[in-house]
């Protein structure tokens, strides 16, 4: 008996399809090849599968997001420029005001941590949706903040909640974007987001010279009152095990039949609230602990994130101290932090793409990402190399921004690969693969500017910049080769940890 014809429906923005919609269970053929019970998407086509939403809607939905981002991603940098304008007024010493900077980096280490698994127990979209809120109101405080405990608290409990955009974004575009199609969609997502750390310090130095610094908090919470508006009206659950959980529950509703289930609730049929909650909220530290490559990619990702803060708390007092600019002018040469990570997620997302659909093999492994990785190190380097020894020797300032170019080129370009080869291995718990790996960026990007005025004034930017050279090409070559011969083995043996 052939299997009754079904229509696809009309595809709707409402959260709930009504119910005459979904389509009955499949005619149980083979007890042990088919459940009736089990609830699937339907294939060849599904309205409700966030993989079959008209192309339209999987861009509007990474466009809200990756908007979302921008603000804050610009608002963790945005306070660069006036630091020691701020310190003055809050009477605050030199270790406070970098604190006061990058507490919100070390927010956004442990914020994904709770955030991702969160969003895998109730979805994407009100996660989304609670920490645009929670961010305005205490990036908003910033702004009116008259004592250093009160910034440095409400940075803090404002980065906690941003790094939400860490957390989702894999999670997003693993949940709408096919493997084929992951490089582009990632590379148009990075494109707003890249802008923002280093427009805010350009903002930042601008409301600084010609206002009072709380504005840089004022603007940034009108922007993001704006985003709230815009993701609450556009942004849909993306999420599928809970889009699945979502139809059983109305086919038990409909029918009476609590034997109605889906492949995430049956492992889970015997735990309790609590249980679940336990499992979900310790997934990413059990990523972090048993899997080599979310070390791998966390130690590679982490010296990049490092490096890249390194570069964006420094530059400034660079072109301010040996170059006797202003600090609007200043700010402009962040200008060459942006264009590098630019231009490597807008060749690097589709040329991902084409290296994936011209491998022989059917569904290539994610190890096929890996190649690309190569010249973006090498390109790290040498970067890495020129704006050191060209802001050593006070080259003419073209070339210092030259190097900078090249450097985040390199960065971003050998940073994209390992994204999507995280979104293509962990499938439904990529928002948690993200996390983990997001602690050892959010760390370092902490961390690494903490003694990198100290590394300058002692060896100077040329020979500092060696070190960092030899550092990007040392340790992630080899972890990269690792990943690439032992991957799929590691994989299998991983998998009864997720």
């Amino acid at each position: 008996m052939q299997d009754e014809e079904i229509t696809p429906v009309p595809f709707t923005d409402s959260a709930d399809v009504e119910l005459h919609s979904i389509p009955p269970p499949p005619a149980n053929k083979n007890a042990k090849d088919s459940d009736p019970f089990l609830v699937e998407f339907n294939h060849p086509f599904d309205p409700e599968n966030p993989l079959d939403w008209p192309t339209a809607l999987k861009w509007r939905v990474t466009d809200v997001l990756s908007a979302t981002g921008f603000n804050r991603i610009m608002v963790s940098t945005i306070m660069a420029p006036a630091l020691s304008t701020i310190a003055y007024e809050l009477d605050m010493n030199s270790t406070e005001s970098a604190m006061s900077l990058s507490i919100y980096l070390l927010a956004t280490a442990f914020g994904p941590l709770f955030i991702g698994p969160l969003s895998e127990i109730y979805g994407r979209q009100i996660i989304l949706h609670a920490s645009n809120v929670w961010f305005l109101v205490w990036n908003l405080l910033c702004g009116f903040a008259h004592t250093k405990g009160t910034l440095i608290a409400a940075r803090f409990l404002a980065g906690f909640r941003a790094s939400a955009i860490y957390a989702l974004a894999g999670g997003v575009i693993g949940d709408i974007w096919r493997p084929e199609q992951r490089g582009r969609s990632l590379g148009t997502y990075l494109l707003i987001p890249l802008l923002g750390a280093a427009v805010g310090p350009i903002i930042g130095g601008f409301i600084t010279a010609h206002t009072t610094w709380r504005w840089m908090f004022w603007s940034t919470s009108i922007f993001q009152m704006v985003m709230i508006f815009v993701s609450f009206f556009t942004f849909q659950e993306s999420y599928g095990a809970v889009l699945l959980r979502r139809r059983a529950d109305r086919l038990r509703q409909r029918t009476g039949n609590t034997q109605y289930y889906t492949k995430t609730e049956r492992p889970d049929g015997n735990r309790s609230t609590v249980g679940l909650l336990w499992k979900a909220m310790t997934r990413p530290l059990r990523l972090l602990i048993f899997h080599p490559f979310i070390q791998v990619s966390a130690t590679l990702q982490g010296l990049n994130y490092g490096i890249l803060y390194i570069t964006l708390s420094t530059f400034s007092n660079l072109w301010i101290d040996q170059y006797n600019e202003s600090i609007e002018i200043s700010g402009l040469h962040y200008i060459a932090c942006t264009l590098g990570e630019l231009v490597a997620s807008q060749v690097g997302g589709p040329l991902m793409d084409i290296l994936y659909k011209r491998q022989k093999r059917e569904n290539p492994p994610p190890e096929s990402r890996l190649p690309l990785m190569y010249p973006g190190i090498l390109a790290a380097c040498i970067g890495a190399l020129l704006y050191g020894w060209a802001a050593n020797y006070r080259l003419f300032w073209f070339v210092v921004d030259v190097g900078v170019v090249v450097l985040m080129f390199g960065m971003q370009l050998s940073g994209m690969p390992m994204m999507v080869y995280i979104i293509d291995t962990y499938g439904e718990h990529t928002s948690s693969a993200m996390a983990a790996t997001q602690f050892a960026r959010s760390l370092t990007a902490f961390l690494f500017p903490l003694f990198a005025p100290s590394m300058y004034q002692a060896l100077g930017f040329g020979w500092t910049n060696t070190v960092l050279a030899l550092v990007v090409i040392s340790i992630p070559v080899p972890l990269t080769l690792l990943i690439w011969k032992f991957g799929p083995k590691l994989r299998a043996t991983a998998i009864s940890t997720y």
